[in-house]
């Protein structure tokens, strides 16, 4: 029973934290049908994510909860995920009213909101849901770890805590360009659902933990530290090209003439990037993604097991439909000039390969 009271806890306590911690008003990318103005968001997530974690490291070491204790339990943990994802999905989209001609499970999966709000923007759904997902990931990992140490503390391995340290470069990073990512695709085209609340809520926090998961256990395999570095630089490959390519795209939403990395945008008719990032491949920022979890699998050192590769193939199943059908709305929304970009830019995702 433990496991599932830890969920209850920690996801009650990350939403109080979100309403009361200060941070800062943005105006979002998306457009409010009401008022025809800016979605406004209050952002304070790396805040909130530093006061979690602060209150988890305490708790522990005062012995109020042993620092294993969610790898321990990770089983009960993920159940209970699973039920709140579950009740959160049919709650939110059911209290929604039906478009006609709609199909009621295409709507539970998708959704049927947009971009709910409450408390005039204070509390946003897709904010809220990302930033629970990434603080109960790293209290995941950082308690997976933790049960390595335990396991293993006489020879532990120094892979295990360069993925940590990978990961937790990810998630404050993340939460640290919180305004970027309202320029992305998820707060741009998807509907609140099934996808990205059970996603977020389930999904998220405990999938992208399967490399610790099935492998904290497991002795030191003593990967050479030159191997090590060699991760970290697969990683930070794909990150300079995820959030290159994400600030790039933001700045020039924000504003068409800036430079950025000392490049003057070209654009085509002043509305489709073509150079920089996204003169590499249509979707470079999808390929960084796929680099950086590729980077944190392999720096476990069990690069032979299967389960770690769950990670990254994830993303592959992800993206890749992902990219199709961002295309497609690419395609409809800037007709000839999309066209024209693909005969400058024809690599989807991995430049000179496809």
């Amino acid at each position: 029973m433990l496991g599932f009271l830890y969920v209850l806890v920690i996801y009650a306590v990350v939403f109080a934290l979100h309403l009361a911690v200060p941070g800062r008003w943005v105006d979002g990318y998306v457009i409010d049908p009401k008022t025809n103005k800016p979605l406004r968001y209050h952002l304070n997530g790396l805040r909130v994510f530093v006061v979690s974690i602060a209150l988890w490291a305490g708790l522990c070491a005062s012995g109020t909860l042993p620092w294993d204790a969610f790898y321990v339990h990770r089983w009960e943990m993920l159940a209970s995920a699973c039920g709140l994802g579950l009740t959160f999905a049919a709650a939110i989209v059911f209290s929604a009213p039906k478009k006609p001609g709609s199909n009621v499970f295409a709507d539970f999966y998708l959704g049927r909101l947009d971009n709910p709000q409450a408390l005039g923007g204070r509390l946003d759904a897709k904010m809220w849901l990302y930033l629970i997902g990434a603080i109960m990931l790293a209290l995941n990992l950082y308690s997976f770890a933790a049960a390595h140490w335990l396991a293993h503390r006489d020879d532990p391995s120094m892979g295990v805590f360069v993925s940590i340290g990978l990961f937790t470069f990810f998630l404050v990073e993340y939460l640290n360009f919180e305004e970027v990512h309202l320029y992305t695709y998820d707060f741009m085209a998807e509907k609140v659902g099934f996808k990205l609340g059970w996603g977020c809520l389930t999904f998220y926090p405990f999938f992208y933990a399967v490399g610790l998961w099935t492998q904290a256990e497991k002795p030191n395999p003593h990967t050479h530290p030159a191997l090590l570095v060699g991760c970290a630089v697969i990683f930070f490959t794909g990150w300079a090209f995820a959030r290159g390519a994400n600030l790039q795209k933001f700045h020039f939403k924000r504003d068409p003439k800036r430079t950025f990395l000392g490049m003057t945008p070209e654009a085509i008719e002043g509305r489709v990037l073509v150079n920089g990032f996204w003169g590499l491949s249509r979707h470079i920022n999808y390929l960084g993604e796929l680099l950086m979890a590729t980077g944190i699998t392999l720096s476990l050192g069990y690069g032979l097991s299967w389960e770690p590769w769950l990670y990254p193939l994830y993303y592959v199943a992800l993206l890749f439909p992902r990219q199709y059908a961002d295309d497609q709305r690419c395609a409809q929304r800037y007709g000839p000039l999309w066209e024209a970009y693909v005969k400058k830019v024809p690599y989807r995702i991995i430049p000179f390969v496809y």
